[in-house]
């Protein structure tokens, strides 16, 4: 009975939903030297096991929220319940919401998940799982974690990772019940041990971004032995320029590095777009100049907004035939243009993804295209 109950679990659990599971390769992560303030906050909260509160952690798209949450989850998965055991970890579970994915985009598996990821994380408390399981048939739409309990566990670290917080759920937050149990971040931290605001899109992100910059014009170098490694002043432009938002300075390296083009010509391009970026519009702004480098603009900005409109990733022959005979001709260059923007893999088959949840809103978004010259 408790054999097949768990199996009836594992059916209805998602595992894409897991901080590491390869379904969300590749997997955003801080860099060695980045967020220190703000991962250190963060596990001080961790460690205080006297009291259960929620982290809220917030932030306008592409300032690195995914990142730090799976940093966090890193950490914890490492680290032990307690002193003297071997196998327990802190980390109860995780889910990472996603527009991309049907089973991931609403909480209808959301608890079954959780429970499927608290009982292969702890043993000992299978049982009250599958007793919970029994109880309630229904575990793919509403199972019940109240009877999954054990005082030995202590402290655990649940992860939820919202694409967007939707209304309902932040004013829930912010009622004068749950308001002891939150800690938003930003926050104030004055007086503590690190002095001022902790936040995703503080001052000391344009150093954060500028050791992602620097980190990762070194691994294109050891690539390309011959490409000269961008001046401090040049690294300080574009991190400035990037806007506290990791997402503007991931698609800049992306563009500089498309496997395509010559890299100093697209450094040096980039570069030059970067001189016009406005505090606020960066990512759009860095969007449409990109789109402004392709053969045919208005047709590489149809493509993205169909990739970007699409409930499931689709590949790029299935995208072909979606367009037609017409439109869908040649699809293939013209989403190679795009590889700043999305995933396009080297097997045809496998489907074509974009790289973040700011291109959906982007393709919304009027916008003008200024000839450039490469």
């Amino acid at each position: 009975m408790a054999e097949g109950t768990w199996e009836k679990l594992s059916q209805v659990a998602v595992l894409g939903a897991e901080y590491d599971s390869p379904e969300r390769q590749p997997h955003p992560k801080c860099l060695e030297g980045t967020r220190v303030d703000l991962l250190k906050l963060i596990h001080r909260l961790l460690d205080k096991r006297e009291k259960s509160q929620i982290i809220w952690l917030h932030g306008t798209a592409g300032v690195g929220k995914s990142a730090v949450a799976f940093t966090v989850a890193e950490r914890m998965k490492s680290l032990k319940i307690t002193q003297n055991t071997k196998i327990e970890t802190r980390l109860a579970g995780t889910f990472f919401f996603s527009r991309n994915s049907k089973e991931r985009s609403t909480t209808g598996h959301f608890f079954a998940t959780l429970a499927y990821q608290l009982a292969s994380n702890f043993p000992g408390v299978r049982n009250d799982v599958n007793r919970a399981v029994r109880e309630n048939p229904a575990v793919n739409a509403n199972l019940k974690l109240s009877p999954i309990s054990s005082p030995s566990l202590g402290k655990l670290f649940v992860i939820l990772n919202f694409p967007r917080l939707e209304e309902h759920i932040r004013q829930a937050i912010q009622t004068e019940d749950m308001r002891a149990l939150v800690h938003e971040i930003p926050v104030n931290t004055s007086g503590e041990s690190v002095a001022g605001i902790i936040s995703l899109d503080g001052e000391d992100v344009d150093n954060d971004i500028y050791i992602f910059l620097q980190y990762s014009f070194m691994k294109l170098q050891n690539r390309h032995p011959d490409f000269p490694q961008p001046t401090a002043d040049k690294l300080r432009r574009l991190a400035n320029r990037a806007g506290r938002r990791f997402i503007v300075a991931s698609t800049m390296m992306k563009f500089v590095d498309d496997g395509c083009n010559d890299p100093r010509d697209r450094l040096e391009l980039m570069l030059d777009l970067t001189n016009e970026l406005l505090p606020g519009t960066e990512v759009y702004e860095l969007y449409n100049r990109i789109l402004a480098t392709c053969s045919d603009p208005s047709r590489a900005y149809q493509h993205l907004s169909i990739v970007a409109a699409l409930a499931d990733p689709l590949p790029i022959s299935q995208i072909s035939k979606l367009l037609g005979p017409g439109q869908g001709r040649d699809v293939a260059t013209a989403l190679m243009q795009l590889r700043s923007f999305m995933d396009i893999p080297a097997d045809s088959s496998h489907p074509v993804n974009i790289y973040h949840s700011s291109i959906r809103d982007y393709h919304h978004i009027p916008y003008s295209l200024t000839p450039l010259s490469a």
